[in-house]
């Protein structure tokens, strides 16, 4: 990762945590009834999750207290327009920014000397059976303060309401009592310690619940697809819910998606962009073996790429080109069928979420469509950080050059 990390990357907006605000997260993971870090230095994302805490306890979903109930931590107000890095929810970052937008004053004012533990809670205890998923639909987003805050200031109030009382202003016991409080959370009389909760609609979403979901319920029915072959067998023993279920390997996920007018692809204008490009070379490369030249080389010199293109079998070279033969063909007959000439996968690949979505829906639908097909490095980066890095550490030292370089130039 060290290359990713040189082109910052790899997790290059992370927080860094030292010190006492240590100490502050520890009180939190400890109130939500988790174990508290031995780290002395780590850093954490937008909603609190730390990479080097989730290796520390070998639990990458470390901040949630079951598949339904996760927990956000806030300890410093550079947490605002941070990424999440490894968001449960493709929604996660909304909410965090929901959370900003309301109440970015009361954060500045709390995390100078105090932290905030957030519940997201759906109103789902646990989940029982992969369809549960369903649920979710508003979440309500409650704040606790650390040392309960905000109940001690209560407390301070009624201390000084007591002192102001007949002659309790001579009562040397409730003096040290107010002294001790102040001593201990300071003078809480002038700040604005309440954070009302607030409601998040969640809409069409991927979760990391049963190993992986989608559910698109914002469009003509409601379609869930699910990562994983359990959860998905599971699923589809269900007779109440009438929603359609597919596994994300299935062909048949393409062409429900298209038929639904949740994606679209144009052959003859996609072979000129980008994009197209990128998905191309990512597929040649993957059918290059004992090269004589860096593969970053071979896909970056056009005279290199065509050289190379000879040299692999004719197979090989027809999977590669297979979109501009078909287009080639067609130009001269219509009787060339696209599945026959077009690689499954690359045809995937190239398609788009439909130029009507709002931008919401198309990040979720770039997300998955590029775990359908995983052949865009840029936009692997882009929607799945997680997958991307898992990825990188298979490839070929040049390749990485070449991926990294190109997302370089696209940022």
């Amino acid at each position: 990762m060290q290359k990713l990390k040189q082109a910052n990357l790899y997790r290059s907006e992370l927080i860094p945590v030292s010190g006492k605000l240590v100490e502050r997260y520890n009180k939190c993971l400890v109130k939500l009834g988790f174990t508290a870090t031995k780290l002395k230095k780590f850093s954490i994302d937008g909603v609190g999750w730390s990479p080097e805490v989730a290796e520390e306890k070998k639990d990458e979903n470390y901040l949630c207290n079951g598949a339904s109930n996760p927990h956000g931590i806030i300890i410093s107000p550079l947490q605002n327009r941070k990424p999440v890095y490894s968001p449960y929810h493709s929604f996660d970052r909304d909410m965090m920014q929901l959370i900003f937008k309301s109440y970015s004053k009361k954060i500045n004012d709390i995390t100078r000397d105090s932290a905030i533990i957030i519940d997201f809670d759906q109103k789902i205890d646990t989940f029982y059976e992969p369809l549960d998923v369903l649920k979710y639909d508003e979440i309500t987003i409650n704040f606790h303060l650390m040392d309960n805050l905000y109940h001690q200031q209560r407390e301070q109030f009624q201390l000084i309401e007591k002192f102001k009382t007949n002659h309790n202003f001579i009562n040397e016991e409730l003096q040290n009592q107010i002294l001790e409080s102040a001593k201990q959370y300071g003078d809480l009389r002038g700040r604005d310690l309440e954070l009302p909760n607030l409601k998040f609609k969640s809409g069409s979403f991927y979760t990391k619940a049963f190993n992986g979901v989608y559910v698109l319920r914002d469009f003509i029915k409601t379609i869930v697809v699910f990562e994983d072959m359990e959860s998905y067998k599971e699923a589809i023993k269900d007779t109440i819910h009438d929603v359609l279920i597919y596994h994300i390997s299935q062909p048949e996920l393409i062409e429900k998606l298209r038929d639904h007018i949740i994606i679209e692809v144009n052959l003859e204008d996609i072979v000129n962009t980008s994009k197209y490009d990128r998905i191309k070379k990512f597929e040649f490369a993957q059918l290059l073996t004992e090269t004589q030249h860096p593969i970053n080389d071979i896909l970056s010199d056009s005279m290199l790429f065509k050289s190379y293109l000879n040299k692999i079998d004719i197979k090989s070279r027809k999977q590669v080109m297979s979109v501009e033969l078909y287009l080639e063909k067609l130009e001269r007959s219509n009787a060339f069928k696209l599945e026959d000439m077009v690689d499954e996968q690359m045809y995937f690949a190239l398609h788009k979420p439909h130029s009507s979505l709002s931008v919401q829906h198309q990040d979720l639908i770039w997300r998955l469509l590029i775990n359908v097909a995983p052949k865009d490095v840029l936009f692997l980066y882009w929607y799945n950080k997680d997958q991307f890095y898992k990825s990188y550490d298979t490839w070929d030292d040049s390749f990485r050059d070449w991926v990294i370089m190109t997302i370089t130039k696209n940022i």
